[in-house]
Order: structure tokens, then sequence, then C-alpha cells
């Protein structure tokens, strides 16, 4: 069902649009997305190139070539030759125009100029270079979404140094089971942070972290409230922020020439599985991506005001951090997006005319059950786009955007991941938005949905693969040297081919549905099912909340365990009939749960997926959790445990 077309204007005036007509002078004549994608698969270097021209992306020194193919896939060669460098790229524009806007919950604002920006940047740059941080070293970060990690990334990056964050959120465990791993020669750490209300004190987690990293380690302490007398006692491994970029505000802001396949970020999974792997991004593959998905797809331009819901611990703050290369006006948001009856982040839609909404399909499905209609009480009729992420948008979160949000806006349900630092599946501005649909696969990524034997799927269910190399494939895990567990983790379900451990329809309208984690996947009696597709009728039901079904391995079969939030007031026994009069009449009787069992909460990872690989693991090993400090709520997965300990013993 087609929700929404651009009109014929929007369509012309896309910077998609522009990039097409550009190839024209290079040969290419492409009339539409479908050619473009197909072109960009195929002519990985011409792609790749053209679209590095078009965006005019900065290098000290001209690439020899965009793309020298490798033996297998991850070997490839991007951009070799190239001298670059990250921060340089972001800070390319300049004047009184604003760069960020900050607010916290106690609608704290801090407002910066792209002058402002690069001044600031200059002078963090300039003290870390004294504190003796260099090219390559690690700087590591516990920040909330602030003007201050963004300005301290940028300083970073300027550097040639390599950036790594967390959200102030983790608990010490989590913080060190990250920061331990990748040994950064500074920390730069937040005094608090405001969460519903509070102000949660973190210097003694601070001290928890540090007695157990290196005694060198430099510590930057940074006061959330820059508002706030602050003084930290200074000593040779301790200073504060404001005395960091006070050290040097003379010398000028210096770019290191940096390889496109430098290191430029190191990224966690999300470690539900095992102590987190440390992912690294390269400066070149990075920049390329961003570049892309904001330009292309996202049409992001100097006139737009781009927010996203996220925190320094979540790729989408780092790809929220590349806004400014298009010389957008970032909207910073830390704290409990429920607000204010729910409605703090609409307020701030309409007092800053954002263009770019971006959020996650769980505070969208939240915001819906809790009758919240945006565009009655706001004006919002600057907002061009609304992006979605963090799991699969179920189809009634896109009518309930058309009616409560706005009817001529681009919905874009995007999907990738920390892995790539960027989408498989992205929005675009030529294309129509189908109900439940993402409407295009990324541009130069030749994406497919493979059966278990490796064949092309359409229309029907299948595992989500990458079969061409492309520019933000990891450098590879850190401490890893023969990318052993780099290729385990993505080339050994199939020959030279990157699984990406999705379980998604690519659909008559070349669109895509994503199903779930394909390590997820139920597999009752031998039939696969996505667990989106359950979800998505339990969505349905006035007695539950929320659920999670997981794939229980009983008795030499898999058997579906429901695990439900139940609604205010629900009793068990009737919320179950219902849902499972609701599955079988809109699913098969192999969707029907075995058991359906109430919780008070679902485990969730920290940036707001739930987890059920952990509950999955937990039918194999009842009496173990592993990696608690991964998750933001490790007490929900405590309550299931014991559950699935009764359930196991009866």
């Amino acid at each position: 069902m087609k929700l929404w077309e651009p009109s014929k204007e929007r369509r012309e005036s896309a910077q998609l649009s522009q990039f097409m007509r550009v190839t024209e002078k290079i040969g290419v004549e492409l009339h539409s997305f479908e050619k473009l994608y197909e072109w960009s698969c195929n002519e990985t270097d011409t792609f790749w190139g053209a679209l590095a021209g078009f965006a005019q992306i900065f290098f000290d020194k001209e690439p020899h070539a965009f793309f020298e193919p490798g033996e297998r896939i991850w070997e490839g060669s991007w951009c070799p030759g190239a001298k670059l460098n990250f921060a340089k790229n972001l800070l390319r524009y300049s004047g009184p125009k604003k760069a960020i806007t900050f607010y916290g919950e106690n609608r704290l604002q801090q407002t910066l100029s792209y002058d402002d920006l690069y001044e600031e940047v200059r002078n963090a740059a300039n003290g870390l270079r004294a504190s003796g941080v260099c090219a390559g070293d690690v700087v590591a970060a516990l920040l909330p979404n602030s003007p201050t990690a963004i300005i301290a990334m940028l300083a970073t990056s300027s550097i040639g140094a390599v950036w790594s964050s967390c959200s102030p959120d983790f608990g010490a465990q989590g913080i060190l089971d990250r920061f331990s791993q990748i040994k950064p020669k500074v920390l730069i750490a937040t005094t608090h942070y405001s969460y519903k209300g509070s102000d949660i004190d973190c210097l003694p987690k601070l001290e928890e972290v540090r007695k157990q990293l290196p005694s060198d380690l430099k510590v930057i302490i940074a006061d959330y409230n820059y508002q706030r007398d602050f003084e930290v006692s200074e000593t040779e491994t301790t200073t504060s922020w404001k005395s960091l970029c006070e050290y040097d505000t003379s010398s000028p802001l210096e770019f290191h020439p940096c390889a496109p396949s430098d290191p430029l970020f190191i990224m966690f999974s999300s470690g539900t599985t095992g102590k987190p792997k440390c992912i690294i991004h390269s400066v070149g593959g990075t920049l390329l991506e961003h570049v892309k998905e904001h330009i292309l797809h996202s049409d992001i331009t100097e006139n737009d005001v781009f927010f996203y819901q996220t925190t320094t611990g979540w790729m989408m703050w780092n790809y929220l951090a590349s806004g400014l290369y298009c010389g957008a006006h970032l909207i910073l948001y830390d704290g409990y997006p429920l607000l204010e009856d729910g409605e703090i982040l609409f307020r701030i839609a309409e007092e800053q005319k954002i263009s770019l909404f971006g959020t996650n399909a769980k505070y969208l499905a939240l915001i819906e059950k809790f009758g919240i209609q945006p565009r009655k009480h706001f004006d919002l009729t600057s907002i061009r786009t609304v992006q979605s992420t963090g799991s699969t948008l179920l189809p009634q979160s896109f009518d309930f955007v058309y009616e409560h949000i706005g009817d001529d806006l681009c919905l874009s349900s995007i999907s990738g991941g920390t892995d790539i630092i960027g989408c498989f599946a992205l929005g675009n501005p030529l294309l129509p938005v189908y109900r439940g649909e993402l409407q295009s696969r990324s541009l130069g990524l030749a994406v497919e949905s493979f059966s278990q034997a490796g064949t092309p799927l359409r229309g029907k269910p299948g595992e989500l693969v990458c079969t061409n190399s492309f520019p933000s494939m990891p450098i590879g895990f850190l401490n890893d040297p023969e990318k052993t567990r780099f290729k385990q983790a993505y080339f050994s379900k199939y020959e030279n081919v990157w699984a990406h451990g999705d379980y998604v329809t690519i659909t008559k309208n070349d669109g895509l549905v994503f199903h779930g984690r394909s390590d997820a996947t139920l597999n009752p009696g031998g039939i696969r099912i996505g667990t989106s597709e359950i979800y998505r009728v339990v969505e349905k039901s006035s007695s539950v909340t929320e659920c999670m079904a997981v794939g229980a391995p009983i008795d030499g079969d898999e058997k579906i365990v429901l695990f439900v939030v139940l609604a205010e007031n629900a009793e068990l026994s009737s919320a179950e009939q219902e849902l499972r009069e609701l599955i079988k009449a809109e699913l098969t009787a192999a969707h029907l749960p075995w058991k359906v069992i109430p919780v008070s909460d679902l485990p969730r990872t920290r940036s707001g997926k739930i987890t059920e690989i952990s509950v999955k693991r937990l039918f194999v090993d009842p009496s173990r959790i592993e990696n608690r400090e991964a998750l933001q709520n490790p007490e929900a997965l405590d309550k299931i445990q014991q559950e699935v300990q009764k359930l196991l013993q009866d």
C-alpha cells in the first residue's frame, strides 16, 4: 500500500536527481533509480569517484583510483594513494550560521555557530596535542550527547587519532569491557548526566573505572552543565575540559593528513553474546559512506535542521555528527525522550523547525500507545523527513507517522548497523513510501536476500547479504591480526559474501521488509519465522504493550516462547486467548506460541534493541547470564532467567 510519493518538484530538486544528471557528463545516462543502483554496484570505482566529485570531498592528496579490488571482497583498497582528514571535511563550513544547538532535560540550551565550532575544536585539539595525543593514539569518551562530545571527536580526528565513546549510563563493568580493550591514551568523562529529571553523578563510577585502567591514563573531566562553577583538582593525570581548551588558544588548527585506510572510530558490538568486539572503522570509508547516505539518500543540505534521538554509545551519534559535512544545523538532545507527557522532542522540533527528525521504532510505537498526537499540538510542517532505525518499524507505525506527525514527508525506515557504521537499506527522495517497507537498497552496496543454499530470493524471506566490496566495511577487529574473528563474524556463512545476520524480504517494489535477526529467527518444525511477523500481530492487542518471541530448543525441536508485558489491568488468561486468536487468524498455526509468559520488562541493549539472543541462550544454559553490563536493564534478564528455569524444570 502506497502511503506517500514525492512531488515532481521535490524529485527534481533532490540532490540524488542532480547526481544522476551529473553522471551524464562522464557518459553514463541513468533515467531511474533502479538503473542507478545497478550501475553503482557494478561500476564501483566510477560510482564512488563520481560521488566524491559531486560532494566535493576534500583530499590533501588525490587518490590514483577510488577502488582497487582484492582477491577477497574484504581485501579491496579504497582511495589508494590519497591523503585526507575527517575533521577537515566536516569543518568545511564557516560563518555565523548555526552548527549545533543542544537541549538537556532542564531545557538547558547551548548554541554554536560554525565559526564557534571551529574555534572550540582548535582549542581542544591543541590541548590534546599538549597532552601527548598523536596520530594513531586512542581517545576514549564517557560523554552525553552534547557539543563537548562532537568537539572532542573532531579535535581527536583532526590530529589523526582514533575516537571511541560510551554513553555515561553504562555501568562500570560495561565501560571497562570496552575501554580496557582499546587502551586509550586519554579519557574524557562527564561529571554527570540527566535522566527523568534526576542528575546522575558519574564521578564515583569514573574513579572505579580509572583504578582498573593504566595509571598513566590522562583523564579530562568535563562539566555537563557549562553554566555551573566547577573545579577539578589538577594533577599530572587529571585536568578539566576547561583547562584543556585554554592551554593553547593561539596556535592554528592543524589537520593531520591520513591515509583513507587509517582508523577513525572504534565501535563496539552489543556484547550480548560475549565481550564486546572492537570494530575498527576507517577515515575514508566512514566519510564516503556517510556523505553518500546524507546527500543522496537523505537529501540533507545546508538548509536542513537535523535531529537524531541517540546517545554517544550508538552509531547513530556518529551518523548525526557527520551531518556537519552538509552544513546542516544539528540538534542534540540528552535525556529521557518522553518528558513533558511524551511531547518534549516535538516541542523542540517546533522551536527549531527541524526538517529531518530521526528516532527509533520503539519511540514511535510508545507515543502511539500513549495516545500522543504530535501535530495536533505542534506546528511540524518543517519536517520533510522522518527516519527510524534501531529495530523494525511496524506497519501501523507507518500509519501513525502519516496521521499524527505529517502527511507530506518521506518516512525512511533505515537499517544497517555498528558493523558497517552505515546502512544497507535507506530512504530515497525519489521513490514512494510503501506501508511496512524500507524504500531502497543502499547505493554502491550489492544487497541481496539469500536462501540457505546461497541463491538470491525475491518476495521470500532470506539472509541479508552484500556481495561486493564497500568502503565502510570495517578495517577489522582490534587484536585480531589474522582477521580470524572478523571472517567468522561476516564471511563464514557464504563464500566471499558478507552475511549481516538479518532476515529480510526484497519486495516487488524493490523495497525491503526486515523480519528480525537471522540468528534470532524462529524455526519451529523446520519452518523459519521472523520474530517481527509475530510482533506486528501482537502490536494490535489491547492487552499487551510489548512482547519478545524466542525459539527455545525443546525435545529436539524449537518451540516459540512469547514473553509479554501486559497492559495495565489486563489478565494473562484473556490476553493469551486474544493473542492466540490474532496470531492464528493473521498468520499460521506454526506461529502460535508454545508458552506465553508475563514479565514486567524486556531486556534491551544500550541502543534500545530488545535482545532475543540473550534470552535464547538461557534455554541452553539457564544458570548463566553473560555480559549483564551490555544491557540497559539487566534486572529484566534476571527475572526472565527465573522464568526459564521454572519452565525447564516443569
